[in-house]
């Protein structure tokens, strides 16, 4: 059997969904996440090798925050390749796809300092945080704020009616 015989679902398609999201939305998406997906494996590698390679008067502590970070990075590609699967895409998989998608620079394959290890991943987050723009106060705007003012409003709205008020 061939390659081509042996694929299901090419990669860049995608197959029916029925989550209300058009397909022009799903596709849109399903690129967005890859490419958060490759950083994220990225990331998760940068991770790895300062976790083996780390050195110096705070080993101990950096060799555990380091493999700590890497589990979340892990956790975090799992959520992530279980979304463009549910969008009806294909994930990016491979070490080959994560380097032609990917903006994270990679490390070199000699040891650095611990000072140039923290600069790599600093600067890995800022890439993938920048590529997000500021999500993070969009989370906290509808998951805080949206959410407490929707809940107090209707509250507030129900004493209303219960007095004979209208809205």
């Amino acid at each position: 059997m061939s390659n081509d015989e042996s694929i299901i679902q090419p990669f860049g398609s995608l197959v029916a969904s029925r989550l209300g999201l058009s397909e022009q939305v799903r596709h849109k998406s399903v690129a967005a996440l890859n490419r958060l997906l490759a950083h994220t494996m990225a990331m998760r590698d940068l991770y790895k090798k300062a976790h083996w390679q780390t050195s110096g008067a705070t080993f101990y502590e950096l060799h555990l925050l380091f493999d700590k970070h890497y589990g979340e990075q892990v956790e975090l590609m799992d959520s992530l390749a279980e979304r463009v699967q549910t969008l009806g895409g294909v994930t990016l998989a491979l070490a080959q796809d994560v380097v032609e998608e990917t903006r994270i620079a990679r490390a070199p394959r000699g040891r650095e300092s611990v000072p140039a290890q923290l600069r790599r991943l600093v600067e890995a987050h800022e890439t993938i945080l920048g590529e997000a723009g500021d999500d993070g106060s969009n989370d906290l705007i509808v998951s805080e704020v949206i959410r407490t003012n929707e809940l107090q409003s209707w509250f507030i709205g129900q004493h209303l009616m219960a007095r004979g008020e209208k809205l």
